[in-house]
């Protein structure tokens, strides 16, 4: 699982930084409230929660998108698991993904079934309300590889100027065919190609006020 691990430095001592990509793996204001106003609000959960809801993803990194949504489909009391499926090419070593995490104590209760799983090299995680996959490897081969939809997408990858691999065209196109019906997708950049390859894989993609400091985000809708 871990042959060819995340290379990380630290900024502050607390916000993983990719050096491999130049980028920091979540918002050095605050990595929890960035993803539930991208992810969570951008897919318009928990409203859209049902019975066996299927969040795909792209980048896996700490797995605070993870533990958020696993937060929010307990709090929002749907029954039955939450599936997740993430995709993650340059997976973290399991002390630093510890250490991202401990920034965040709202969340240590649900880290501590992950961290489990990692720390043993195991890519499932299996709870009572939780079905979470994720799948090493090049995005490029494995998401066409893979055989399920996705009711909405978390877009994550590093910035698309520093892991244009990771918002390709026809990696894009690939998100639209796993994708159930009425599903959806949202990501932190609203960088136009990556705008314009996924209305042309047949997303109806808005701009929207990002968080923090970054003024637009992308969410989208399939058409």
């Amino acid at each position: 699982m871990m042959s060819q691990p995340a290379e990380i430095e630290w900024k502050d001592g607390r916000v993983p930084v990719s050096t491999r990509f130049d980028d920091p793996y979540f918002s050095i204001t605050n990595g929890l409230e960035e993803t539930r106003h991208v992810f969570l609000d951008g897919n318009r959960l928990p409203q859209r929660f049902k019975p066996g809801f299927h969040i795909a993803e792209l980048g896996f990194g700490t797995g605070l998108n993870l533990l958020a949504a696993w937060q929010l489909w307990q709090q929002a009391g749907i029954g039955g698991k939450l599936h997740f499926t993430s995709f993650e090419a340059f997976p973290m070593q399991s002390k630093e993904m510890q250490k991202s995490l401990a920034v965040f104590p709202d969340l240590s209760e649900l880290a501590g079934p992950l961290m489990d799983a990692w720390r043993k090299g195991a890519t499932e995680i299996d709870a009572p309300d939780l079905h979470a996959r994720i799948i090493i490897g090049d995005a490029r081969q494995t998401v066409p590889a893979w055989s399920g939809r996705a009711d909405a997408w978390f877009l994550d990858g590093f910035s698309p100027a520093k892991n244009p691999e990771l918002w390709d065209p026809v990696l894009m196109n690939q998100i639209a065919v796993h994708t159930a019906e009425g599903g959806s997708f949202a990501t932190y950049t609203a960088a136009g190609h990556v705008r314009r390859s996924l209305r042309d894989a047949g997303f109806i993609v808005s701009r929207i006020a990002g968080f923090g400091r970054k003024r637009h985000m992308s969410v989208g809708v399939l058409s």
